[in-house]
């Protein structure tokens, strides 16, 4: 009888001389490429071949004799392949559990310490709402300004209307004769004691708003109506319908120190930004100007910084970002209905966001990265957006007629807003500001700081 173990090795010497050599060469060249066995590396081929071709075999044939060699190979077989085993593919072990390099209780700290930001609710429906009756229905005027003593100023034809918003009281400034008015235009000065008034009649009035007084007219300068105003200290810029912009030294005789040339339609807008460098002008003529301070001059004829054309309507919207120096937004007429965002330093524009309807006025938030834009035609809206992302926050309606005028309060906190039909709305757009808490006062060293106390 022949020995197991020499059974045994024949049997697998014969067994390979069966597996001929390309076959095992198949399985290595393609070994990376099936995408169906994760490991195959880990597979016993060896018992897999037993299973498929001899573990069958001794249950259909029970009743056979097997001859003792033939049972001692067999058991050899199973203990040689641990047949003991109940599957035939094998995959790799569970990937180890990923080291934690930052615990959990730094987030938990982090969490605490920073809590998110509870989103601001705003009133859809106005504080307060006031009449404005006889209000010029012009895109090109800006009859509303709202000034730093918290008193609001609104042009209703000839008349100058105060709104003191500290007590609600409204009182007159000014009626002028229908030879000079309608007014076409106001601005308080950054005291907010002193208010700018363009006439019809292309005079600019410099009135004491606490006496009641008018301080000086301002003639000779342009040529038909001062639709647009703007202060940079005690420098008094003006826009008229001949497309000129004047630069009036209001505490000279002589006023005017400089003329800007360059639209060829009526000025719209203006607007000195918060360092007093730069002038933005937009005009009836689709255009926007960049003036800079250095380089305005009596006698140049192309002094601008920046012409932009991007506008396809008239351009009376502007404002300053107050939290990014030379970030300037404006707005767009009808037929444009854009709101886009420059950098005036090199003249590019950084974003163009198509509104739906005709912007007429811009205001940032003091606080919070905001832009508020009221519309006309077609929904008379407000809507306020998130910057940069101009996703919109939400859209206030309650006038009837497009939104021509707007202006923010002192503290940021209310915008008043002025349309063509006639009304006076006040609304909680930007919200109350928050009050920071004030540093913890250091304890006072005492006269003698550096002597060491004795206690």
């Amino acid at each position: 009888m022949a020995d197991p173990l020499s059974v045994l090795l024949l049997a697998r010497l014969s067994r390979g001389s069966l597996n001929s050599c390309p076959q095992v060469q198949f399985f290595q060249r393609w070994e990376n490429l099936d995408r169906f066995i994760p490991n195959r590396s880990a597979m016993d081929f060896d018992f897999a071949h037993y299973m498929l071709t001899q573990r069958g075999k001794g249950k259909e044939n029970q009743s056979v004799v097997r001859s003792q060699s033939k049972e001692a190979y067999l058991k050899l077989l199973a203990e040689t392949f641990n047949m003991n085993r109940s599957r035939i593919l094998a995959f790799k072990n569970k990937p180890p559990t990923p080291v934690k390099l930052i615990p959990d209780e730094f987030y938990s700290s982090v969490h605490q310490s920073k809590p998110s930001k509870p989103l601001r609710r705003i009133p859809q429906t106005p504080e307060r709402t006031l009449d404005a009756p006889d209000i010029i229905d012009d895109f090109c005027l800006n009859l509303m300004d709202w000034g730093s003593s918290n008193v609001l100023a609104l042009a209703l034809q000839n008349t100058v209307y105060l709104w003191d918003a500290s007590n609600g009281s409204a009182s007159e400034l000014v009626t002028v004769d229908d030879e000079n008015g309608p007014v076409t235009s106001v601005s308080w000065a950054a005291d907010g004691q002193y208010i700018a008034i363009g006439l019809n009649s292309s005079d600019v009035q410099l009135w004491d708003s606490t006496a009641n007084r008018l301080l000086r007219t301002l003639r000779g300068g342009h040529q038909s109506r001062v639709g647009s105003l703007d202060w940079k200290n005690h420098i008094l810029t003006t826009g008229g319908m001949d497309g000129q912009i004047i630069n009036n030294d209001v505490r000279v005789h002589s006023h005017i120190v400089a003329t800007l040339r360059g639209h060829r339609q009526e000025v719209c807008g203006l607007k000195w930004s918060t360092s007093g460098q730069q002038l933005a002008s937009g005009g009836n003529d689709n255009l926007l100007y960049i003036w800079d301070r250095s380089m305005a001059s009596m006698h140049s004829r192309s002094q601008w910084l920046h012409r932009l054309e991007d506008h396809t309507a008239a351009v009376k919207a502007l404002a300053w970002c107050p939290f990014q120096r030379n970030l300037l937004a404006s707005g767009g007429g009808g037929s444009d209905c854009c709101i886009k965002f420059w950098n005036t330093h090199t003249g590019a524009c950084l974003n163009s966001v198509d509104t739906g309807s005709q912007v007429c006025a811009l205001l940032w938030n003091k606080n919070e990265r905001e832009l508020l834009s009221s519309h006309g035609f077609m929904q008379n809206q407000m809507t306020l957006w998130m910057y940069p992302s101009m996703v919109k926050i939400a859209e206030l309606t309650g006038h009837t007629s497009r939104v021509l005028f707007m202006a923010q309060s002192p503290d940021g906190r209310t915008v008043a807003t002025a349309a063509g039909d006639e009304t006076l709305k006040f609304w909680n757009a930007f919200g109350t500001p928050e009050v920071k808490k004030a540093a913890p006062k250091a304890e006072h060293p005492g006269p003698f700081p550096h002597i060491r106390r004795i206690r």
